[in-house]
């Protein structure tokens, strides 16, 4: 069976135990891991007459006050038995699973972070540890009604729900959950209990989520998406790791087909999960998920309630969560019995976690499938070179969506090359695509203009001096947000008015706007189009998930016509009637020196492209750029996707690059400029000293300062079969930082900023 390529470094896998005794005998002490920054677990002793066993959540004592913790296996005996504290007690929850454990431990092991930095992510939901509060819920307490009590409908369906094999089974429900359920008022639900049919008892209430039919009826699928579906339900069938690159053009039908192999694996009674990189801007997903399944999925992101955490956490614990949906964290739940991982738009850079544990859920997702032995797919119309390598290398098997579902075919992408066809003064949208706006808007179809930068202007400055606005803060300018009348840093959230004078020059009303942002080009395409129906998309503009869904749900209505906005609208929505995109800034992504600037451009624009056209109605985009001889640009024209890819790829395996090769960032940071660049100079000076190993620098990262911290940035090299986690730590044992200096360690950065 061939391993998964965990990002580039494949050898870390190939090396992973198998798995211990589901099952140890319990001991007098334990090992406790804790959702802290630690390094490793603590010794506790056991009470008398309490059993633990490897994964059971326990409370127990640390210094003056008490955690919630992990067992994580029997204490080693080092500890002398009067300085062991005892487990306070253990929490009515299922044990963390085997493979769970396994899973924190090998995602420390690979990022280098404390592997209870790592449990924390697990953890989720502290109060999901106890059992929620118990309330008063009714069982049936009499056979027969009493002499004179009529059975009415409403009674005899409130009855009906006591008898076996009902829906729950005749378990004691609730007064509320009785009425609603049984279609009737509370106050026949009180008769009842008044005549004594129905009996009071205390218990812990249970949410189960709605439960999805894997036996739903989906869509006609075209022969191309059945052929691919068969594959993916013989995969979910066999049970057993397997990877799966389902590469499709956008609107090919790739949810509908993955959609068959999770009611695959629901049929067999197992788990799902599936990850998102943007769960706010998913709304038609969702949708379609209930369409399809007759029920929604249990979700997990960052916007949930802590009520709506606790549940779900719990829900996944105990397996009546049948299919998860969420972002990246998700992936660290405690899943009661996982049978199917999907990674949807496995390219995205949203995978990769910028604080704390830095980790690439697309690469933990493959394994953590390789440590459970299930299968995962990874969806996508513009596949991560990563993966490209592993298909070619035979690691993970392809499945191809050549061509789009419905009839529809892929819209037509030509450039417009500002050095010939170049805007007015103080105006951003060429002639060409005005014109080409202007007709759209004429046939009473919906287009879209991108610019993938958020706010009114990226700079401002004094037309008397030249003084910028700058972030106090961080190494960066000033975002103003002329809708909020604010001044805003993108990196630490800093915001502050636009000031009426010049803070260096005082100079009145001399500030002046620099560059345009998408509210700038919203207030142009108002001055053009007057009579046209805008709306913006951005990530400031609409203020979660539920503003979200209204806007999609307007568009879809056709009561915008013209939608404006940044990547958010790139992330898999369909508008039947949206014929043309407009990129205003098609170069933007390409500055900067990045390692992955060509391809994720090539990746952004190609998904932007992807909204025209997916009906009846053919497409259009137009991409403005002063580059067009530019290798992404000649690759969107031509429609050569696996061209641009491969000559991508010839590229870093000339350099030794990522997938081909091995980097790690080590970026030490604090407030104290000159100490930084003591640290940074010391670890510089005791690099490791190999043929085959190449350091680079220190310098000053590209944003210097971030959040008040210097930072200062080293970046190891090395080809694929190297083990740099060695090479770092053998590193690190001879450096002695100061308190005041942080290091952090990037395994495979995706980001260099």
């Amino acid at each position: 069976m061939p391993q998964p390529l965990a990002s580039s470094a494949p050898d870390l896998l190939s090396a992973i135990a198998p798995p211990p005794p589901a099952t140890v005998p319990p001991s007098p002490r334990v090992r406790v891991l804790l959702p802290l920054p630690l390094a490793e677990p603590y010794d506790y002793r056991v009470p008398e007459g309490l059993v633990l066993e490897p994964g059971a959540y326990v409370e127990v004592p640390l210094g003056p006050r008490r955690c919630a913790g992990v067992v994580w296996g029997d204490a080693a005996g080092q500890v002398e038995e009067h300085r062991l504290r005892p487990v306070t007690r253990r929490y009515p929850v299922p044990p963390m699973p085997e493979v769970q454990r396994r899973f924190i431990d090998w995602v420390a092991n690979y990022t280098m972070a404390p592997v209870g930095a790592v449990l924390r992510m697990a953890f989720g939901s502290l109060p999901a540890l106890d059992l929620p509060r118990p309330v008063t819920a009714f069982c049936r307490a009499a056979a027969d009604l009493p002499a004179g009590m009529t059975l009415t409908a409403a009674r005899r369906r409130i009855l009906g729900l006591f008898e076996p094999g009902a829906a729950a089974d005749g378990a004691a429900r609730t007064l509320p959950d009785l009425a609603r359920t049984a279609g009737c008022s509370p106050s026949v639900v009180r008769g009842l209990i008044d005549a004594g049919v129905l009996a009071p008892v205390v218990v812990h209430p249970v949410h189960r989520p709605p439960q999805p039919d894997p036996h739903c009826a989906g869509p006609l699928l075209s022969p191309a998406q059945a052929e691919s579906a068969t594959a993916l339900r013989a995969m979910v069938t066999a049970a057993d790791y397997q990877v799966v690159l389902l590469d499709g053009v956008t609107g090919s039908g790739k949810t509908e087909v993955y959609f068959e192999a999770i009611a695959t694996a629901l049929a067999a009674g197992t788990q799902v999960l599936v990850l998102l990189p943007e769960i706010a801007l998913s709304s038609q997903w969702f949708v379609r998920f209930q369409e399809r399944f007759g029920a929604p999925p249990v979700v997990w992101h960052s916007e949930l309630t802590p009520a709506e955490r606790r549940d779900a956490w719990r829900q996944v614990a105990e397996g009546t969560a049948r299919v998860v949906v969420g972002a990246r964290s998700a992936l660290f739940l405690p899943f009661a019995r996982l049978g199917l991982i999907v990674v949807d738009e496995e390219h995205e850079a949203a995978y990769k976690q910028a604080d704390g544990v830095l980790y690439h859920a697309r690469d933990m997702a493959v394994t953590r499938a390789f440590l459970g032995r299930i299968p995962i797919i990874l969806a996508s119309a513009t596949p991560s070179l990563e993966t490209l390598a592993n298909v070619e290398s035979g690691r993970y098997r392809r499945l191809e969506l050549p061509a789009r579902h419905g009839g529809a075919t892929l819209p037509r992408i030509d450039l417009i090359d500002l050095r010939r066809d170049t805007p007015e003064a103080r105006r951003w949208l060429a002639p060409g695509l005005r014109a080409a706006l202007a007709q759209t808007l004429a046939l009473g179809e919906q287009a879209m203009l991108f610019l993938n930068r958020r706010g009114y202007a990226p700079l401002t400055l004094c037309r008397r001096c030249g003084f910028r606005l700058k972030c106090p803060n961080c190494t960066a300018w000033l975002v103003e947000h002329r809708q909020a009348r604010r001044l805003q840093c993108h990196h630490c959230g800093y915001s502050a008015p636009v000031p009426e004078r010049c803070p260096a020059c005082e100079a009145e009303a001399a500030m002046a706007a620099c560059g345009p942002g998408v509210e700038r080009i919203a207030e142009e395409a108002a001055s053009l189009f007057p009579k046209a129906r805008l709306a913006l998309m951005t990530s400031d503009t609409l203020a979660g998930r539920h503003a979200i869904e209204d806007l999609v749900q307007r568009i879809a209505r056709h009561e915008v016509d013209l939608l404006i906005g940044t990547q958010v609208m790139a992330k898999g929505h369909h508008f039947p009637l949206l014929t043309l995109v407009g990129v205003v800034d098609a170069d933007l992504g390409l500055a900067g020196g990045d390692l992955r600037a060509g391809e994720r451009t090539y990746q952004l624009l190609h998904q932007v492209a992807g909204r025209a056209g997916r009906a009846e109605r053919p497409g259009r985009v137009l991409l403005q750029t002063w580059q067009p001889e530019n290798p992404v640009m000649v690759a969107l024209a031509a429609g050569d996707r696996d061209g641009f890819l491969a000559s991508e790829a010839e590229q870093r395996r000339d350099h030794g690059m990522p997938p081909f090769g091995r980097l790690v960032a080590l970026i030490l940071s604090g407030e104290d400029e000159a100490a930084v660049e003591r640290a940074a100079q010391q670890m510089a000076r005791v690099a490791p000293r190999r043929d085959d190993v190449m350091i680079l620098g220190p310098a000053p990262a590209p944003l210097a300062v971030l959040r008040g911290r210097h930072r200062r940035r080293l970046l190891l090299k090395a080809p694929r079969g190297v083990a740099v986690q060695g090479l770092i730590t053998a590193w690190l044992s001879v450096v002695s930082l100061p308190p005041a200096v942080r290091l952090q360690i990037d395994i495979d950065p995706y980001g260099f900023l």
